[in-house]
């Protein structure tokens, strides 16, 4: 009983970390992307200063996912992010997702709705000026994993999608991000029965986009030899991978409450989006 309790404590803990609700930023459109058998799910637009519908130009975009251990969280999170990115001429978009407990699912259900999101994103490109070759994944933790999820899982497609429209990001974001899912990885006993598919670690091909690493020297859920195996391995099929450790700092640092690193993390990830063609 003393063990569950602590267990649950922990849990309760990592969920608050990683399902930051950050206020004062509004979104400029919300949209129904996907319908559950509980609360649709939407997507929360940020766009540019200069933006309008139907005109000739293409804008990069960018889909964060929140944190929250595949159990809570905010879209809110990210929205400062948004606003950042879409000052500089990114349509941002922050996503909602089932979580258990929003929809009393699994990390699996997690993985589809950041496939459809992207895919949603894809296949609307042209009704918001977005470049369909230029959609960016991010997120942070959990929202991390099923981020990394889109670029290297081949399984957990939702059924129903007109699966022509790739699920695929150009590009990857990611905030201490959970990707081993594996015996010795965080989240192993939730996906156990499905690990080897689910675990971005394990899945990544030459198929896998460029990515950029954000994670705290001091993460006791996401290890640094986690990152430097994520690292390596992106190289070794061939693609670029930016690992980016900050010293001192635990799960969650990247949040917006800690507005000095907030503000080093912008200027990490806008260099890392101008090389990759989505900053001017």
């Amino acid at each position: 009983m003393k063990y569950f309790l602590i267990t649950l404590i922990f849990l309760q803990t990592i969920s608050t970390v990683n399902a930051l609700e950050v206020k004062g930023f509004k979104p400029d459109a919300s949209v129904e992307y996907k319908k559950t058998d509980k609360k649709p799910l939407k997507l929360h637009f940020f766009y540019p200063p200069d933006y309008k519908k139907n005109n000739a130009e293409k804008y990069p975009a960018i889909v964060f996912f929140f944190g929250g251990g595949w159990s809570s969280g905010s879209a809110s999170q990210f929205y400062p992010f948004c606003k950042h990115l879409a000052d500089l001429g990114v349509i941002a978009i922050s996503a909602d997702y089932r979580t258990a407990k929003s929809h009393g699912t699994s990390p699996k259900e997690c993985v589809k709705d950041a496939k459809s999101a992207v895919r949603w994103i894809r296949k609307n490109a042209l009704t918001y000026n977005i470049d369909p070759e230029r959609i960016a994944a991010g997120g942070g933790s959990a929202g991390g994993h099923i981020a990394a999820a889109t670029g290297t899982s081949t399984a957990f497609e939702e059924d129903g999608e007109d699966k022509s429209i790739s699920s695929w990001p150009n590009l990857l974001v990611l905030f201490n991000p959970v990707i081993d899912n594996g015996p010795d990885g965080y989240g192993h006993s939730r996906v156990k029965g499905y690990h080897k598919q689910i675990s971005p670690l394990h899945n990544i091909t030459k198929e896998t986009p460029n990515s950029i690493f954000f994670l705290g020297s001091t993460d006791n859920l996401i290890p640094v030899k986690t990152g430097e195996d994520w690292d390596r391995r992106i190289k070794a099929v061939g693609k670029k991978s930016e690992l980016h450790i900050w010293k001192g700092q635990g799960h969650g640092f990247f949040n917006y409450r800690n507005k000095v690193i907030f503000d080093e993390i912008l200027v990490k990830m806008d260099a890392f989006l101008k090389s990759a063609g989505y900053l001017k």
